[in-house]
């Protein structure tokens, strides 16, 4: 399971795939590696997942939700403000990673949620049977580390109470950072990086155990898992240039991962260009220059089980 979301993956997909790793270990990342870039994402885009639970908070009135999971929790910044959105809740913040699960009961406890928040080692989809029940199920961009999605959906539709939510993240729209023409290489380089991301993802998928192909459908499997479609949201992170140190820093620290896990995919030229992006010595680099912006989608399906 991961953490927040990979911004790589053409959406398509959500955690896109910040989480590029080596061409030989596809379907196997480090997400303690990968925590500082997991947490710098999420906080930058905590008013985007503020919203969507918000919205949930209307889907399943805060004042009915007992317990809400986290799945694929990571470092937990989306399980605090789960809490603060559900404030009567049990949220669970359930990861296979111990070390982004402490990550996750630190940010808890510092916000005064330590109360309420409580962490669940689980590797899915083998430990399905410990997660107890939920009024209310968060899986951000998670699923799709499960080989067979539509026997998950399943599980989790029997996790639900009656009358319970899931809201599941997959989707939107790839991160978009530099203008088409960057003055720095052939334009249209994030696109390429999108389509080498793309490839990556299936053969993560592929490599998975018990993968199973399954058409991206999501209310259509939801609606498959015997719980009936709730409506589905996209939220906008759009932070306009000139950006913040603090993002620069997080967009800085995403193409660094991109550079070196999907060296191998990309062309001579397109490699060159990202070095020289990467380079603070560089008047065009990420570094410097006055342009460089944040801008993406992130979509969520949501369902209810039957009261």
């Amino acid at each position: 399971m991961s953490a927040i979301e990979h911004q790589g993956r053409p959406h398509g997909h959500g955690r896109s795939h910040a989480a590029h790793h080596a061409h030989h270990d596809r379907a196997h990342l480090d997400w303690v590696e990968l925590a500082p870039l997991l947490t710098r994402q999420a906080e930058t885009q905590s008013p985007l997942y503020a919203e969507a639970a918000a919205w949930l908070a209307v889907l399943a009135p805060a004042a009915s939700v007992r317990r809400v999971l986290d799945i694929g929790s990571g470092p937990g910044v989306v399980t605090a403000l789960l809490a603060e959105a559900f404030p009567e809740a049990e949220v669970v913040a359930v990861d296979a990673s111990p070390e982004l699960l402490a990550l996750a009961q630190e940010r808890a406890d510092a916000r005064g949620l330590g109360g309420r928040v409580s962490t669940l080692r689980a590797e899915l989809p083998a430990d399905f049977a410990t997660l107890g029940t939920a009024d209310l199920i968060w899986a951000s961009h998670s699923l799709h580390h499960i080989g067979d999605q539509r026997a998950a959906l399943a599980s989790f539709a029997d996790v639900l109470d009656p009358g319970g939510v899931i809201a599941l993240a997959e989707g939107g729209l790839p991160a978009r950072h530099l203008p088409w023409n960057a003055g720095v290489g052939r334009p249209g380089l994030e696109a390429r990086i999108d389509a080498a991301s793309a490839d990556w993802f299936g053969e993560m998928r592929a490599a998975l155990p018990g993968t199973k192909e399954e058409i991206d459908d999501w209310a259509g499997l939801l609606a498959d898992a015997g719980l009936t479609p709730s409506g589905t949201r996209s939220f906008l992170s759009d932070l306009p240039a000139p950006l913040p140190d603090a993002v620069r820093e997080q967009v800085v620290a995403y193409y660094e991962r991109q550079r070196s896990g999907l060296a191998e995919c990309l062309a001579d030229d397109d490699r060159a260009a990202l070095d020289r992006l990467l380079d603070p010595a560089d008047p065009l680099s990420l570094h410097r220059r006055p342009d460089v912006f944040l801008l993406a989608a992130r979509t969520v399906h949501t369902a209810r089980r039957p009261a």
